[in-house]
């Protein structure tokens, strides 16, 4: 038969060494990607809300991937349970005060579930362990939060709208300020009056200096402001 020819064998041969080669790498790809392959431990968190997390999903420390969610269980209308395997060669890294939390690669990307630093003082985690959590903070009350501000924003808004509407047509004292011409110029006035009160006191300042019965109270304050001066510069050139 034609299909005996040994030309036809190594052919179909090659075919089944490459697809074997293929099938072995996608195995130690994924293996990779679920630590099959390597020592683990595993520890368990408990949550009100899972918050999307799937099985399979990376867990983190310190931004590096560590192992992987093995399993998540309701156990009762308020709570969770989710398994984790880690990495044996970072739990002495995991301390036993460290939390669990929720959370996305980007914007919408898969969930991930992310393990805090705990206190060098605790100990470390055990295989089996259990730690505590953070709840995860869900995308439907950060836009509720975001919309009540907008509100706000607009309230606010809509108000200061409503005063300078107001300032503009004369209405309250600032309004009458800025629009009454005879307000204006009365404190014009007052600003001119206040200027020459002040020359004028400056003025009888000079006056007293050089009278005779103020003479010498000056000239002792001024050898007081001398005096306070030197003993600044000096210890200036000390420090």
């Amino acid at each position: 038969m034609k299909n005996s020819k040994p030309s036809y064998k190594l052919k179909l041969g090659f075919f089944v060494f490459i697809g074997l080669i293929f099938f072995f790498g996608i195995i130690f790809l994924i293996g990779s990607k679920q630590n099959l392959f390597n020592a683990q431990i595993q520890l368990s968190t408990t949550f009100q809300n899972a918050s999307g997390l799937k099985v399979g999903n990376t867990v983190r420390f310190s931004g590096i991937s560590i192992g992987t969610v093995e399993n998540i269980e309701i156990i009762n209308d308020s709570t969770v349970k989710v398994d984790l395997m880690i990495k044996d060669d970072v739990k002495k890294f995991i301390k036993t005060d460290s939390k669990a939390s929720i959370s996305s690669e980007g914007v919408i990307g898969d969930k991930i579930l992310v393990i805090s630093q705990g206190s060098s003082q605790s100990k470390s985690v055990k295989d089996g362990g259990k730690i505590k959590s953070f709840e995860p903070i869900e995308f439907d009350d950060i836009l509720a939060s975001v919309k009540i501000s907008a509100e706000n924003a607009e309230i606010i808004t809509d108000e200061l709208a409503t005063i300078l509407v107001s300032i503009n047509d004369g209405e309250g004292t600032i309004g009458r300020l800025i629009n009454d011409e005879e307000i204006a110029k009365d404190l014009d006035a007052t600003m001119e009056n206040l200027k020459k009160s002040s020359k004028g006191l400056n003025e009888n300042m000079e006056a007293a200096k050089h009278s005779f019965l103020l003479r010498g109270y000056f000239k002792k304050k001024a050898k007081e402001r001398a005096k306070q001066n030197k003993e600044l510069e000096k210890e200036a050139v000390k420090n």
